[in-house]
């Protein structure tokens, strides 16, 4: 099983680099990879606040950025960072899906948006996998 994620070096934003054996694991990966970023050196508790959510797309890609996107904006507004995901359903297109998170007082970098730029999920070798660049 393969779900993992590296930070790669970008002149002015952060870029991800996230993989998977399945869908939900490059999803996972991804959170990830988006969590490492906002907190980057401290430990993270076990998650105590819940949140459902749905998102729709056009395709995998779309979906992985809107639902980053989608955690985000939440993370913004409830001051939580949502690190884990339990999918309920996950489709190309459609997710439903429960995140869990914990409350912080502030995040250690300031991401204002999970942008389309580089964002293509490719499967290679039986891996899912994707570069996100996240704006800073």
């Amino acid at each position: 099983m393969i779900e993992k994620f590296k930070i790669l070096p970008h002149q002015a934003d952060v870029r991800i680099l996230a993989q998977g054996s399945n869908k939900e694991n490059l999803f996972r990966a991804a959170l990830k990879g988006l969590c490492k970023v906002m907190l980057q050196d401290k430990e993270i508790k076990q998650p105590s606040i819940i949140k459902q959510i749905t998102v729709k797309s056009t395709d995998l890609t779309g979906l992985l950025i809107d639902f980053l996107s989608e955690v985000l904006s939440l993370s913004h507004q409830y001051k939580v960072l949502f690190c884990e995901v339990n999918f309920e359903k996950l489709t190309e297109s459609y997710l439903k899906a429960e995140i869990k998170g914990i409350e912080v007082q502030g995040f250690d970098e300031d991401v204002k948006a999970v942008t389309y730029h580089e964002a293509n999920v490719v499967l290679i070798d039986g891996v899912f996998q994707t570069v996100i660049v996240l704006d800073i």
